[in-house]
């Protein structure tokens, strides 16, 4: 059986490698307030900044640099972000229309620079100072008098010292939501044109390998055409590889601009549609005892359906159906996902390979369904909005699918050449010492059965203390969470029978950089053993239960406390951990590590659950490092 560690490895391996091949730039973050971006501090030739923030929005009306003064100011809307989420006098935009931004950003010089726009939804025009810049399809208040097309580009301009105005022109009548949802960035043209033609050589580098892969497979379906795996596979590989030059940074759509968007969008939508039973019915080919009939093929009958609506309809008929497609989506990659956990768990001799490439296709797969959503909006984390600006990320997951699949024949193919060979001089041995052979294995039966017995006899002592290990923190020596579900639901039961109260603390460590970091970076080994010491110590009474709950996360279970006993030990807690002293110079607080605690107190009933203590506990917390942090909240509901 090949090694989970072994594997594991692998996976960091080509993750380093195919993330080396993709564009690695340096993002500066500012937001910008009610439509402008001071930019004058910043070297906006060397940087590149998302244009990111509230714009300026005017709903159903295309206006042009000069008379943007005399539109109808619709509000200051978070930019980018489909319009759909945007509400104008309590009512919901529809993703249908047309609309104008306006945007302001102050440069410290005249110089030039230029902007990186993504696909927008589905026609635009961009001015900057009045002049025409960018431009992709034709605009129109109509379906009938606008032309949809993506066009990702790079467009030049000079800025002036001070003001530069932008000013947006977009129309959508073909899409279920229009905007924009990726960020359009600002700096040096030659920063951005390398950021652009990374991300083509990186998606033209998926697109050959793909195609490799699927050749080499192809060839393999062709001496052995009972296996229809490897077709499976071919046609899989072959979907996503052509999928890959529709989407990110869209080759087709660049370097062939008079495709017909309706008929590129169509063949998008089949490249994903037919992709989720293709890959299920490869699965089952490969392993037909894990993978039910039905499921299968309910698949396929879905995908059929899909797939003929979006053939033999209007894009802004199908498109409606997206989202139901993808929720079944979603269903199917939770049973696929299932399913390979399942198989690397029980089968002992295949599918470490199997099961990791297909889990990397699958996170890679869910991340492209958000980024093609209308969920995410410049609300989310920086972190979040960053592994999720791209829509080609199933292609790489793909790609390692398929190599740890070829490692996975490789490895078929050398242990059956092995075991060949094994056999064959194993046979040609018996045959030549079968007397000696007999009585040897019968002295090694023998030795093995000792052994057995006193790997037995040590494995009993091993899960003795495991057990006992199993409830412990190894870094603190405090209970773990394994313990604290054991507990909890004990001391409830026992609290509900006496019809005493119950409290909780939620304490997280305060180990940040700036404001806008909310939750942290990790702390140190040595400071969370000093910060779990001194909370077991500060607690005296038996009954009192510290945990650490997950990370820089611990709780303290408080049976039979009442509300002001729990704060006031709350408090206690915090100038205890203040009072170690241990620095942290990254702290706009204080100059030593402090803790923020969120605390609740409920008295169990028929009616209510102990999950209520983690969840307003958590909800108390949230409020103390949003409040600044060092404190103590107190939240009963």
């Amino acid at each position: 059986m090949v090694k989970p560690k072994r594997l594991l490895w692998i996976i960091i391996f080509m993750l380093f490698f195919l993330g080396g091949c993709a564009p690695q730039d340096t993002i500066i973050e500012k937001k910008a307030e009610n439509s402008r971006l001071d930019l004058s501090a910043t070297n906006i030739k060397n940087e590149i900044i998302p244009l990111d923030g509230n714009w300026a929005f005017y709903w159903n009306q295309l206006l042009e640099p000069a008379s943007v003064n005399q539109g109808t100011l619709s509000g200051y809307v978070p930019f980018p972000s489909s319009w759909n989420k945007y509400e104008i006098n309590g009512e919901a935009i529809p993703g249908f229309g047309y609309a104008t931004y306006q945007l302001t950003f102050v440069a410290s010089e005249n110089e030039i620079l230029a902007l990186k726009i993504p696909k927008v939804r589905t026609a635009y025009k961009l001015w900057i100072n009045g002049k025409l810049i960018a431009a992709a399809g034709t605009i129109g208040s109509t379906r009938d008098t606008m032309v949809p097309k993506y066009l990702p580009q790079v467009a030049s301009f000079q800025a002036q010292q001070g003001e530069n105005e932008i000013v947006i022109q977009m129309s959508n009548f073909y899409r279920p939501s229009g905007g924009l949802l990726n960020s359009i960035l600002l700096g040096g043209e030659t920063q951005l044109l390398n950021m652009r033609y990374k991300g083509l050589a990186y998606e033209l580098f998926l697109f050959g390998a793909l195609l490799m892969m699927g050749g080499y497979h192809l060839a393999l379906f062709f001496f052995r055409r009972k296996d229809r795996t490897p077709l499976y596979f071919v046609l899989f590989c072959a979907l996503v590889a052509f999928r890959t030059l529709l989407i990110g940074e869209a080759f087709l759509y660049s370097f062939y601009q008079y495709f017909d968007f309706v008929i590129i969008y169509k063949l998008q939508t089949l490249t994903f549609c037919l992709g989720v039973p293709l890959i299920l019915m490869f699965f089952r080919s490969m392993l037909p005892d894990y993978f039910h009939r039905l499921i299968i093929k309910s698949t396929q009958i879905v995908a059929g359906v899909y797939a003929m609506v979006v053939l033999f309809t209007p894009t802004w008929i199908y498109s409606i159906f997206n989202p139901l497609y993808q929720i079944w989506t979603i269903f199917m990659i939770i049973y696929l996902a299932i399913q390979l956990v399942t198989i690397a768990r029980y089968r002992e001799n295949s599918s470490w390979f199997i099961s990791l490439g297909g889990l990397a296709l699958i996170l890679t797969s869910i991340i492209d369904v958000v980024s093609l959503s209308i969920w995410i909006d410049d609300s989310w984390p920086p972190l979040l909005r960053m592994i999720f600006q791209g829509d080609a990320n199933s292609s790489t997951g793909q790609l390692i699918f398929a190599v740890l699949y070829s490692f996975q024949l490789a490895k078929n193919f050398s242990e059956s050449l092995e075991y060949r060979t094994v056999m064959g001089e194993k046979l040609t041995e018996i045959n030549d010492h079968l007397d000696d052979l007999v009585a040897q294995r019968t002295r090694e039966l023998t030795t093995a059965n000792q052994k057995v017995e006193q790997q037995n006899f040590e494995l009993e002592q091993i899960n003795h203390e495991l057990q006992r290990l199993s409830l412990r923190d190894p870094l603190t020596e405090l209970w773990n969470r394994r313990k604290y579900d054991e507990t909890i639901g004990l001391e409830w039961q026992r609290c509900l029978r006496q019809q005493r109260p119950i409290s909780l603390l939620f304490i997280d460590v305060d180990y940040f950089k700036n404001y806008n970091d909310l939750y942290g970076h990790v702390a140190g080994d040595a400071t969370l053993i000093k910060i779990g010491d001194s909370l077991r110590t500060a607690l005296s009474r038996p009954t009192d239960m510290v945990v650490r709950y997950g990370g820089e996360e611990f709780i303290v279970l408080l049976s039979e406390t009442e509300k002001n006993e729990a704060i006031l030990n709350a408090n206690r807690l915090l100038q205890k951990i203040e009072a170690l002293a241990i620095p942290h110079e990254g702290s706009v607080i204080k100059s030593c590590l402090t803790i923020s605690i969120g605390v609740t107190t409920l008295l169990p009933c028929q009616h209510s659950r102990h999950q209520e203590l983690v969840r307003i506990a958590d909800k108390a917390l949230y409020l103390a490092k949003s409040n600044g942090r060092n404190q103590v909240v107190y939240l009963d509901k």
